[in-house]
């Protein structure tokens, strides 16, 4: 198998090998699992990142295997996919690092392992999808692989938010399933094709409804409204680890899917004729606001943070759907951005649950004087998302707003400007309560390692380099491979 055609298959076994591993007999051997995770997901980052310097050079890595009558299974590294890809590589190393902390002395640790590794590999398999029907495969695994993640603690809370979450997931894949059969009876086998491979020949009543239902469909990951349903509780009631991980990389292959739809089933062109994105527009406007308006009202910590998901996750569909070169990219950049800002976040909220047992917004009174490094991050994070310069959450709102305005889209100035003031009132009181009000209880030190540590150093390094990387990511914004220049290199061959 020559290097190029294989290296995206390397980069998917890199993760499925060590789930299958861990699953099938590592599950008492504590040792080897860590081992398998972490080599795995060291050996994702060193091969993601020969692939990024590749296909920036014009290299083509693909690997393709019959599959069923017609259709073959593809895996391609093209430069929208490792967007994804790359964002997957980066959390995963940190999630395994913060997960063999997290999980000390709980039930089930292999479970989480196993099926955080499967779900990773899932989420590559739908970014380096090549062709609809591998795009499907790929996003019903990632169904079955997060499903277990969001159970893990086995109560009765988690046991009904995995079920909602299952409901809706599994109608979003049927409705997945529907929409790459019609696709595929319009179209015959297609790759995905930037510009799109739907040529018009179809009534546009068939088109539209096709156009609406493959949205839907990927939208209930994304967390469009009214599909968001299933999100705050999942991503509440999971543990820390797999918060980070539903949060920053399942809910974007959600949107993910969307600009697929857009860019490469489609194309612009042919979007833009039946008039489908203006209504995406507004949902994903909507939903930016209503996620926002719904935060403000959580007093569980991780539950507002879910809330904060569902309104950020919208910029990414908001971008794609103003149809400007600048405010794509803006979308497109918020797919990084905004995972790497909500892992360092659910990170956060894990370490101060773990340590001091809060895990309430009214409980965080004085708590950056017990644990300063991690309310730091927590605060880096949250400024990110308020939109304050220079971190990465100014960076796309900056470049949504400006490519708004030149696409003539101005009214999404207005939805950002109201999303920043919303953001602000929901994550300042939490900046507020933890580093200006006096604490209201003597924090406990069990957990700490040490009287002066603030927790174990694994809970403590992931959102350290993760806020780092939010800080990073927006002050060299404009360095050769940052996540805003290669979304400039994406929207560059969708508007050629």
């Amino acid at each position: 198998m020559a290097w190029s055609a294989g290296l995206p298959l390397l980069v998917l076994g890199a993760s499925l090998l060590p789930a299958a591993a861990t699953l099938l007999w590592s599950a008492h051997r504590r040792a080897l699992r860590i081992a398998l995770s972490l080599g795995g997901a060291l050996t994702k980052l060193v091969l993601v990142g020969v692939m990024l310097v590749g296909v920036a050079r014009g290299e083509r890595y693909e690997w393709r295997a019959p599959f069923l009558l017609d259709l073959d299974l593809v895996l391609r590294a093209d430069s929208i996919g490792l967007l994804l890809v790359g964002l997957a590589a980066v959390l995963w190393l940190f999630t395994t690092i913060y997960a063999v902390g997290y999980l000390e002395g709980s039930p089930r640790p292999a479970s989480f392992f196993g099926f955080s590794s499967l779900s990773v590999a899932a989420i590559v398999g739908v970014a380096l999808a090549g062709n609809p029907v591998t795009f499907l495969l790929f996003f019903e695994v990632l169904t079955v692989a997060t499903y277990p993640l969001v159970v893990h603690s086995g109560t009765r809370a988690a046991l009904a938010a995995g079920t909602r979450y299952l409901v809706f997931a599994l109608t979003g894949g049927a409705a997945l399933l529907a929409g790459v059969l019609v696709l595929h009876a319009l179209a015959g086998p297609v790759d995905f094709t930037s510009g799109g491979v739907l040529d018009g020949g179809a009534s546009r009543g068939q088109l539209t409804a096709l156009f609406v239902g493959l949205v839907a469909a990927v939208g209930v990951k994304a967390a469009l409204v009214p599909l968001h349903l299933w999100l705050p509780g999942a991503h509440s009631i999971a543990p820390g680890p797999a918060s980070a991980l539903l949060s920053g990389l399942t809910v974007n292959a959600g949107a993910f899917g969307i600009a697929r739809i857009v860019f490469d089933v489609y194309g612009l062109e042919l979007a833009t004729d039946l008039g489908v994105l203006g209504p995406l527009g507004v949902l994903a406007a909507v939903t930016v606001v209503y996620g926002s308006l719904r935060a403000l009202a959580q007093d569980e910590l991780k539950r507002r943070l879910a809330y904060s998901t569902v309104s950020q996750l919208s910029y990414i569909a908001l971008g794609v759907a103003v149809a400007g070169p600048l405010a794509a990219t803006g979308g497109l950049v918020h797919l990084v951005h905004q995972g790497i800002m909500k892992a360092t976040l659910f990170y956060c909220a894990g370490g101060l649950s773990q340590t001091l047992g809060v895990t309430h917004v009214s409980e965080l009174n004085g708590v950056g004087r017990r644990m300063p490094l991690t309310m730091a991050a927590f605060t880096v994070a949250s400024l990110g998302m308020i939109g304050v310069p220079p971190l990465a959450g100014f960076v796309t709102k900056w470049v949504l707003g400006l490519g708004s305005l030149q696409a003539g889209a101005g009214w999404v100035v207005g939805v950002l400007v109201a999303s920043s003031l919303l953001n602000a009132a929901y994550f300042l009181p939490i900046v507020y309560r933890a580093w200006f009000l006096d604490p209201d209880r003597a924090w406990p030190r069990e957990h700490a390692p040490t009287t002066r540590a603030e927790t174990r150093p694994t809970l403590l390094g992931p959102p350290l380099v993760t806020a780092a990387l939010t800080l990073l990511v927006g002050v060299l914004a404009g360095a050769e491979l940052s996540p805003l220049t290669w979304a400039s290199f994406v929207v560059e061959g969708v508007f050629e």
